[in-house]
Order: structure tokens, then sequence, then C-alpha cells
């Protein structure tokens, strides 16, 4: 015998009902077959709705009713021809005239309790089967319909009824035995006391029904057909690189299903797992796909089965001195939540013996802090416990598998991810059989948590990275085109799916969790509105997208005061930005502390060289042991290409409004011709070699006048570069007369740092310094006889965003 299960959404309307019967026309004949149908889907929310309206005095329920009647009506018409509707809608109208009779009970009274509770939601599958048996005779089956409380037994726990075996195996049994039908169709999810008072077996109980059933007959198989084609490895409305599970040990399903997975009701298993009675778990509207075949084991690649998590969890701790060495206390903290018929879903206790956590339904919290305060009430007020701490909106994460007991760093693995995008766990628990390792973390951190889960223990091809980009200017928009240019190379490569999740500038701001289009991210930037940065960041903080990054391609010192809210929260910041770094030093220092602490990137090598590996370098010769004596740089392309072009006959001004016009400068000069930004980077040089240094601490011997600093604007401070020439002549010609050139040089040693134009001679490194190149010579312990230099382009649009790229990747392969 074969017993068959098909679910709300494979009887929900007329056309699934006819799949229904084309997938049992593709059985091949052996023997009967026990057909076990829920409610039509959505009906039994719409019963139970109808309820409480009823019970609050609200007449709305009979709208909900005719809603009920309507959907049943035609659901009839659209299945069965005119002629044999009569007798179909002859028995639904008497069941719902029952219903509505219940309901105005209910309503008259004012109380709706467990039991009529139980009846009430007992009319959906009742309603189904009759239809979905109608409708397999009307297409040529040997069929009947067989009502369940007359087969399944329970206790009158009213809701969540208990199945009495011995009586229900005898009664399923005998009527099998005795039918003539080849098929029988039954409601799920309802059974009744020995006295005959309808109970359920709980929501999801229509799969109980049918393991019962199974289990009862012996059956070769039980299939159990859905919406979705068997288990995933995930939920795949939370991840969406979710895959089928083909094959899936008993205790596997079992630990996923506790778990939240919704494919199947939990107590299914336990039945047929005893008669080792294989379930396949098919898709009704997919047939051919292969599904989930749940046995006593399988054989699988992967140590883990499969992640998921149970929302809306309540920790509860019991706690103090009293308990340590007190036998009984645990006992007692259970049997207080027993009778209050609270189910605990998670337990761990340290090895102190001086608390123990449970995990309970968030609904349940209020109930079982009144029933724990009340048991150990004289424990608390002679101060041996403290009054039970409950700890709301968490979640539960888990990863399932019969392998991982077999294979070395599992809970390694979860926590490791877990911590290195910022989720943090407030309890784990573990069998012993190490089949199950579960972490309570945050409830507005699950859906990160799943796809990070996933990610580490299912190998997905592609990791996942999310970027927040502030700024499409110049530098901006070479990096996405860069993006862009690179994603096959970044996917096939590296691993890296890298998705442009959020963009912004001065005046649009475009969010879209699906990724922006790279092609046409101008289009879509243009049409969206302006939002403040603290809305930008708090946005990104609320969408906890995995694997974040942000990306500061400013010169904001807004922006860059916020770069500490995103460290906090576990996602990195890549910036060629170099405001954060060269302001106070305690902000610096904040930053970099965060970053460690919150296993997040802080990467900012663009602040110093564009694409050049300066800081790199740098941080790689500190890492290693060396001790910097000294560093002696050119670290302003614009100044090198300035200075390189201001030849004899070319005026200062013109060479500085080519370098302007080529993008080698700010759009106001001054700020790089003042060695300001000069001053910012070879901070950044001193902080990362080590110094506690200031930007006030820095001496700046400017070669420009106080009148062209000083000009009210940019036009102005060119006119003053004209009122001036001579002076800048003059510097020219005086390095000229001496055989060197004229280089704008950053120095530190000794914890001093400097900046200022000066002439160096033609057996200097610095001599031969072409266009808008960089050059940093460390003078190390290790290289103290000839420095170490690195050398290249220092400026330009195209190299700082290949710079910001490397960060970028850098951060993803952290």
């Amino acid at each position: 015998m074969q017993v068959l299960k098909f679910g709300g959404t494979s009887v929900g309307s007329a056309k699934a009902i006819e799949q229904v019967c084309n997938i049992l026309k593709q059985y091949k004949p052996a023997g009967k077959y026990a057909i076990v149908v829920s409610a039509l889907g959505g009906v039994t929310d719409k019963l139970i709705r109808c309820g409480q309206l009823a019970e609050q005095g609200n007449e709305d329920y009979k709208s909900i009713l005719q809603e009920i009647e309507a959907r049943h009506l035609n659901t009839i018409r659209e299945l069965f021809p005119i002629t044999a509707q009569s007798g179909q809608i002859s028995q639904l109208k008497k069941k719902l005239n029952t219903l509505e009779n219940l309901c105005d009970g209910i309503f008259q009274v004012a109380e709706l309790s467990p039991r009529t509770l139980d009846k009430i939601m007992s009319y959906g599958e009742l309603m189904s089967c009759v239809i979905v048996a109608e409708k397999l005779k009307q297409q040529g089956f040997s069929a009947t319909c067989k009502d369940s409380r007359e087969l399944i037994v329970t206790d009158n726990h009213f809701g969540h009824a208990t199945v009495n075996f011995v009586a229900t195996n005898h009664h399923i049994t005998q009527f099998f035995a005795q039918s003539p039908a080849d098929y029988v169709v039954l409601p799920g999810f309802v059974a009744a006391t020995p006295d005959g008072e309808t109970t359920t077996l709980g929501r999801g109980g229509s799969d109980y029904t049918a393991a019962i059933v199974a289990a009862a007959v012996n059956a070769t198989v039980l299939d159990i057909w859905t919406d979705v084609s068997g288990m995933m490895t995930a939920d795949p409305r939370m991840v969406s690189q979710a895959i089928p599970i083909s094959h899936i040990s008993y205790v596997e399903a079992m630990e996923l299903s506790h778990f939240g997975a919704k494919v199947i009701y939990p107590p299914t298993i336990q039945p047929v797992m005893s008669k080792r009675i294989p379930i396949w778990i098919k898709n009704t509207f997919a047939p051919e796909d292969h599904g989930t075949l749940i046995q006593d084991s399988a054989d699988r690649s992967f140590p883990v089965t499969g992640i998921s998590g149970i929302p809306n969890i309540a920790l509860l701790t019991l706690e103090g001195s009293g308990m340590v060495g007190i036998p009984g206390f645990s006992k007692r903290l259970f049997e207080s939540l027993l009778r209050e018929r609270i189910n605990v879903i998670l337990i761990t206790q340290s090895s102190s013996e001086h608390s123990i956590t449970v995990g309970i339904h968030e609904t349940d919290m209020l109930k079982a802090k009144t029933a724990v305060d009340s048991e150990f009430a004289q424990e608390i007020s002679e101060k041996r416990i403290e009054p039970l701490l409950v700890e709301k909106d968490l979640c539960i994460v888990a990863v399932v598998g019969d392998k991982m007991k077999n294979h070395h760093g599992t809970s390694g693995k979860l926590f490791g991810t877990l911590g290195r995008n910022g989720v943090n766990v407030r309890a784990i628990a573990q069998g012993s059989t190490e089949k199950n390792i579960s972490a309570v973390i945050n409830k507005a951190d699950i859906k990160k948590a799943l796809n990070v889960m996933h990610e580490t223990f299912f190998e997905t091809p592609l990791k996942q990275v999310n970027l927040f980009i502030a700024g499409a200017g110049n530098v901006g928009s070479k990096l996405l085109e860069q993006l862009e240019q690179q994603q096959y190379y970044l996917q096939h490569e590296l691993g890296l799916q890298i998705r442009v999740t959020g963009l912004a500038n001065s005046r649009h701001t475009l969010i879209s969790e699906t990724g922006i289009t790279l092609r046409e991210w101008r289009e879509q930037l243009e049409q969206a509105k302006h939002i403040s940065t603290a809305d930008f960041v708090q946005q990104i903080k609320n969408l906890n997208l995995r694997n974040s990054v942000f990306v500061d391609n400013t010169a904001s010192s807004d922006i860059a005061a916020v770069y500490h809210e995103f460290l906090q929260h576990g996602i990195s910041v890549v910036t060629c930005n170099k405001i954060a770094c060269s302001s106070d030093y305690a902000y610096y220092k904040q930053l970099k502390d965060l970053a460690r602490k919150y296993n997040a990137s802080f990467l900012f090598e663009t602040n110093v060289g564009a694409g050049l590996p300066v800081i790199n370098t740098l941080n790689d010769l500190i890492r290693s042991g060396d001790k910097v004596h000294s560093i002696e740089a050119v670290l302003s392309g614009s100044l090198n290409f300035v200075f390189n072009h201001f030849l004899n006959g070319t005026s200062f001004r013109e060479v500085v409004k080519a370098a302007q016009d080529e993008g080698y400068t700010e759009p106001d000069p001054r700020i790089d011709l003042s060695g300001k930004d000069v001053m910012r980077k070879i901070l950044i040089l001193a902080r990362e070699s080590g110094a506690a240094i200031e930007m006030d601490e820095i001496t700046n011997y400017s070669f420009l006048p106080a009148e062209c600093l000083d000009a009210p604007s940019v036009p102005a401070f060119y006119e003053e570069l004209d009122v001036h020439a001579a002076h800048f002549q003059g510097l020219r010609e005086a390095a000229a007369a001496e055989g060197k050139r004229l280089k704008f040089v950053a120095r530190y040693e000794d914890g001093k740092a400097s900046v200022g134009l000066q002439s160096v001679a033609p057996d200097h490194p610095f001599f031969k310094l072409e266009g808008k190149d960089n050059i940093v010579l460390y003078t190390t312990s290790r290289y103290k006889d000839q420095p170490l230099i690195v050398k290249g382009a220092g400026a330009g649009a195209d190299v700082t965003a290949s710079g910001i790229f490397a960060d970028i990747i850098r951060s993803a392969r952290l």
C-alpha cells in the first residue's frame, strides 16, 4: 500500500486538484492508495479568524464565511459539469450551515474554547476531502472519502492532541482491510477523542496524519506532495542560493524541520522512521523534479546537510551562586515550564552550574517569567538566585548534518563566519551526537547569518559582496566602470560576485537590495531621490547584508565622520578620502580599533600614492618586525606634474591650469599647492609607522605667497598667480642654476614631519621623477643602506579607482 499527502496549495484551486488527478494517473496500480489532503490553501487561517471575530462580537466573521463558501463553490463549479454539481453543493452547504451555527453560538456567548476552535478548524479538511474524492470518481478512479476522525484516536488536548497509537492503528488496519475502494481520500489534520470530540494534530498536522496511516498499514513509501521541490539546504526565501537536498536521513530531516524548515511537519517523521518507511517530498507543480527522499542514511560530500533558523525566540536565564552544587534546580525549572505547557527549544548550562539558559518562543516569555519566579520565590527573596532574566528579539540558527561528527572544524567555521560578519552569538548548544550546532543571535541578523553560513558550508561558487558607494564623480565613475569590466574575472577566477547595492552623490541616493545594473547606473541614479548622509547610513545598517563594504570616493568630512558607525556593525570601509585618517589621532585610532574588534576591514591604500602599494608595503614592514627610521617622499602627483611641466617659457599659472584640466588637482588647486594634502599623506604614513602624531605638529614650508592662498575664489587665485609670476619664475631659475629640479618633498624622521619645496640634485632618486608620479623612500632597520623605494603614478582617476578596487577585493577575501 502507498500513502500520498497533498498540501493546501496542491488542492488550492480547481486547476491544482486536476493536477493531483494527473499525478495519481502516473502511479502504477499497486494495491490500495491512501490519499490525505489538507484544506484548500489559506482556508484554515480564515476559519481561525472567523472564530476569533465571533468571540470578539465582530460580525465580520459572516463575510469571511461567505468568502469560504464562495471559494469552495467556485472550485466545485470549475471541476464538475453542471449535472454533477448539485450533490456536491448540497454536501458543502450542509457543512457550511453547521459551521455558521457554530460561529453564531460563539458570537452569542463571546467565548472561543480550544475545543470549539478545533471543531471550527476541522471544516477546511472535511470540505476539501469530499471535493477531491468526487473528482477522482469522475476521473474513473475507484475512490471513496473516509473521515479521519473515525480512525485516529487522541487525547483531549485540543489544538495539539496526542495520538493513541494502539487504538488508532487498530482502526486504520481494520478499515483498509475491509474497504473495497482502491483510493481512499482522508482529511488530514483532524482526529477525535474516544468520545468522538473533534481534535486537531497541530498546524501542519496533515503530514502527521499521512505518516500515522503509512505506519499503521506498513506502506511501501509515504509521498508528500507540496509546492516546493523537496527540502532545501536553506529557506530559499532567505537564501537565494539554496539548493535542493536529494537525499537526507530521518534524523537530519527531523532536526531541520524542528529548526524551522516548513516543508515537513516535525512529528511526521517519527511514525514512519520506526517502520523504516521512506518519505518522498515532491512538487505537485513540477512532478518531474527529483524532490527529497528521506530514509535511513544519505551519502553526500558536504558535512553539513542544511541550515535553518527559528525566529522570535526568547532566552530565559536562571542564575545565582545558590545553584552551585545543589541538585534539583534544573528539574524545578523545567517542571515550572511544563506546568504552563511551554516548549523548550534550546538548553545550555555553564559548567560551573552557576546558570542555566533555555530558549522558548517569545509568545511564552511572560508566562514563563511568572511561573519560574513563582517557583523560586523563596530562593529569590533569600538572594540565593536572581529573578529570571528574560531576553527577547532573538532567533536561533542551526547547522545540521550526520557527517559533522567526523569532520573537524565545523564549529570553528560556523562561529568564525558569524564573527567576521558582525553577528554576535548570545548562546550556543551542541548535542553529543554532533548532528546539530545551534546559535542564538539577534533576530535582525537572521537573514545575513543564514546567507554567510550557506556560503561557508556549501561552498557556493560565488561569495557575494555588497558595495555601498558614496561618490560617483571622476574616481567613482571609473571604479564602476572597472567593476563592470572585471565581473567575469572576479566570478570565474576569484569566486566573487561583487554587487553595487547602494550608490550616492550629492544630489541622489540609490539603494537596491538586488543590485544596481552597472551599465545603467547613471540613469538609475538620476531618477533616485536624495536622502541625508544619516539616512543613507541607517538604511545600509537596516539592510544588514552579508559581506557589506562601504566605499567612500568623496572628500567629504561629513561622510568621513560616520565610518565608525559602519565598523561597529561589521561593515568594512574602503576609502580614498584622507580626512578620517588625518583627523584627530583619537578618531584614527578609534577606527583602527573598531575594525579589529568587529572583524571588519578598514582599508585606505589610496590615501597615499593613489594605486601604489605605499601603505600596504609599510604595513608589511611593520608587521614583520622591521622598524622605520625615516620616510622621504614626493606624495603629490599634482605638484610633481606641475613642477615637471614648469619649464622655461611657460608660466606657473598655465601649468597649474593644465593640471586642473587634466584632473590631477582638486577643483580648488590651492588644496594641492598649499601642501595641506601632502601634510595629510605624510601624517597618515607616520601614524601607520606607529607615531601618535597630530596635523599641527607637521611643519609646512609653503612656497605660495599669502595673497594666493587667501584669494576669495578660484578665479581670483589664478589672477594672483599672474601677479606673482616673477616669484615662481625665480624659484625655477634658482634651482636650474644649480643643475637641480624642484620637488615638493614630505619627510618624517625621529618623530617629526615636514613638507616643503626643495631643489634636488641629479644623484637624488627624486630628480628623474616624471609626470604625475609619486615616490616613497623607506629607510628601516632592514633597509638602512639602500632605502626601499615605491614609485609610480600617484594621481588620476583611473589609478585611484584601481587602488580602491584592490582594497575592495582585499576586504572581500579576508
